[in-house]
């Protein structure tokens, strides 16, 4: 950071993004000069010989150019440039070195692999000759990828006066274009209106802020340390407070309805995995999956009388054998199957819990790439529904994809017939992650004609509901999060003020970035010594930024570090205009740490792994944070063997 300007424009790459690409060109040049030697062949060899020797200049040219490029490349701080100003003229001559490169491997190539080299005696060195020419072709076309992976269709340098409009409508267009590549969803009836939503939110985010891919990883690593300085020092100084957390459900649901149960929640957890179908299955059960979907499947299901209506599912109906394998439903307990997959439109289906006398419906989580941009289509809009207050908002492409099930149900009769045929049974719904908002949703829509239904709902995402429907849906959502799940945590305005640290931190570090990438590595495996909380950060700047209230979920202090660094577009840079929130009554899970002595081994630990739970509110999960197990933490399997491991404990 900034983006390194080659060719008059800027790319995906910086001045010191080349250490580990330059190791890594060295290392196979190195290895490549070595087997030049053992050419011994006798019969046309003055060709090859003149080949190879102009080989080993541009092999001894090219090692030379690395070396000095990765000793430029390392100097100084991510974000002093100047160490590195030679970088980019040197860079400039390594790529054109690629045009005589790659005309002397035609000539090469034309030489050994055409009748001008005869070696009758020498097999051995004929091929790693020939193979030489053969990975010299790789390294140049992967040079050129590398090129092209980089290549920044914004990069125009002579843009960099337009008004601020101009740029913002010139790079909305440029992601529109981009989303035309996934032609596969050009039939969706929503994709037009989704695809200028995304367009729009990934154009604020990221206009003018001169971030790339490794500036990003960067600046990860860094957060992690940053906040674990942070939470060392309020330590220190007895500020951090520390939440009251329980391994007893009995206090813990001790003023709770009868039916937020721990027990109910493994039950409808359970429901929820479900429904992701034979996928799960196969990776849930990587050796027995496939066996375990087939002893389910219905050969010719399409041929034959249909006695459940399922929409979407393939002739052998995969889908529903999957969600038979990974719960006990029979076939003539599911009522209705979508399983239809598009933008705002996700699988579902409703079945009859005979177990807790309910009619549940069931909304699948995120399973393909269709389902990500409709979480990505994240901004707020006016919820309108029967008992909801009025200017209520909610995600867009939840409220989408809530009406259209709600749709489908009233097309098809589903809930009046089931309600016929069980007429004591009550409506519950329950989903995970993306299945768990919809479920929320959806729940509104049905609430006045359903007063007594129940929401199971499961990493549930944050930007979701206005506070004033986060509060209403505590009567009738139970919410169950784990740990540092990010789904819990992610909306527009966290994407925004992770954003914003992440240029603060990167301006706060100290290190080069390949340093940085290295300790990120290592942070990994062993953990953040003591020592890196200090040496990381350049003191006077952190202080600046951190001042007297160190804790990263500020959102003033972020919004004042924004407008220092990008005072000319401050006005454009918040995209989101309402701070959505988790629904529901929250069930926070934690791990906690089990007593043990230095000498037993991590194995006992693990197994002796226990975990506590608390209420906690929906302002609690409006920040991001980059935490080791935020991407496990949201898993559907992870959830439900937490929530097992819970009821264990209780007995």
């Amino acid at each position: 950071m900034p983006a390194i300007k080659l060719f008059g424009r800027k790319w995906l790459a910086a001045t010191d993004d080349l250490v580990y690409p330059g190791f890594f060109e060295i290392f196979v040049r190195a290895i490549w000069l070595c087997l030049i030697y053992t050419w011994s062949c006798q019969l046309g060899g003055e060709l090859v010989r003149v080949y190879l020797l102009g080989e080993v200049a541009f092999l001894a040219v090219s090692i030379l150019f690395m070396l000095i490029v990765i000793k430029l490349s390392s100097k100084g701080s991510i974000m002093e440039t100047h160490a590195r100003k030679y970088v980019e003229p040197l860079l400039t001559v390594k790529i054109l070195f690629l045009l005589p490169e790659i005309s002397w491997n035609i000539l090469g190539s034309l030489w050994l692999f055409g009748p001008y080299v005869k070696c009758d005696y020498e097999h051995y060195t004929m091929k790693v000759t020939q193979a030489l020419v053969v990975f010299d072709w790789i390294l140049i076309g992967l040079a050129i990828l590398g090129l092209l992976v980089i290549f920044d269709p914004l990069g125009s340098l002579s843009n960099k006066h337009l008004e601020n409009l101009d740029e913002h409508g010139k790079i909305l267009k440029i992601w529109q274009r981009r989303f035309k590549f996934l032609w596969w969803m050009r039939k969706d009836e929503n994709c037009s209106v989704t695809f200028q939503y995304v367009a729009g939110l990934l154009t604020t985010l990221f206009r003018g802020t001169d971030l790339i891919p490794s500036d990003v990883m960067a600046g990860l690593i860094l957060l992690r340390v940053q906040q674990k300085r942070e939470t060392h020092e309020l330590r220190q100084r007895n500020f951090l407070p520390v939440p009251k957390y329980t391994s007893n459900a009995a206090v813990i649901f001790e003023n709770t309805p009868s039916w937020m149960t721990l027990k109910n929640a493994s039950h409808y957890m359970k429901l929820s995995i479900a429904c992701y179908g034979w996928l799960l299955a196969m990776y849930l059960h990587i050796y027995t999956g496939w066996f375990r979907v087939l002893s389910n499947m219905t050969c010719c299901a399409c041929f034959r009388r249909k006695r459940t209506l399922i929409n979407g599912d393939n002739c052998c109906y995969c889908y529903l054998a999957g969600i038979k394998s990974l719960s006990n439903i029979s076939t003539d307990d599911i009522l209705y199957a979508s399983f239809k997959n598009y933008l705002c439109e996700i699988p579902f289906c409703v079945i009859t819990d005979k177990e807790t006398n309910n009619i549940v419906i069931i909304v699948r989580g995120s399973l393909s790439l269709r389902d990500i941009i409709t979480d990505i289509t994240a901004d707020s809009e006016v919820f309108i529904c029967e008992g909801v207050p009025l200017n209520a908002q909610a995600h867009r492409s939840m409220i989408t994809a809530a009406r259209i099930i709600l749709k489908q149900l009233d097309d098809n009769k589903v809930l009046e017939r089931a309600f016929n045929t069980y007429p004591h049974y009550n409506l519950v719904l329950t989903g995970h992650s993306l299945g768990a908002g919809i479920s929320i949703l959806l729940a509104f829509l049905l609430r006045p004609r359903y007063p007594s239904l129940k929401v199971y709902a499961f990493a549930t995402p944050a930007g979701l509901l206005s506070r004033e429907l986060a509060r209403i849906t505590e009567e009738f959502v139970f919410t169950v999060g784990v740990g540092d799940d990010f789904v819990m945590r992610l909306s527009v305005e966290s994407t925004e003020n992770l954003r914003t640290s992440l240029l603060r931190v990167l301006h706060a570090c100290r290190l080069p970035k390949y340093r940085v990438v290295l300790n990120g590595l290592g942070y990994m495996l062993f953990g953040i010594p003591e020592k890196d909380l200090e040496k990381t950060w350049n003191i006077d700047i952190i202080n600046t930024v951190s001042g007297a209230t160190p804790l990263l979920n500020n959102r003033n202090l972020n919004s004042i570090e924004e407008n220092r660094i990008y005072e000319r577009d401050v006005t454009k840079r918040r995209y989101s205009k309402v701070r959505l929130y988790i629904g529901g009554r929250i069930l926070h899970i934690v791990r906690c740490k089990p007593e043990s002595s230095e000498n037993e081994s991590k194995k006992q630990n693990k197994e002796e792994q226990k975990f506590e739970m608390r209420w906690a509110q929906p302002e609690e999960f409006s920040e991001l944070l980059v935490m080791p197990r935020m991407l496990l933490d949201h898993l559907p399997e992870n959830i439900d063997k937490t929530i097992t491991t819970l009821l264990e404990q209780q007995k």
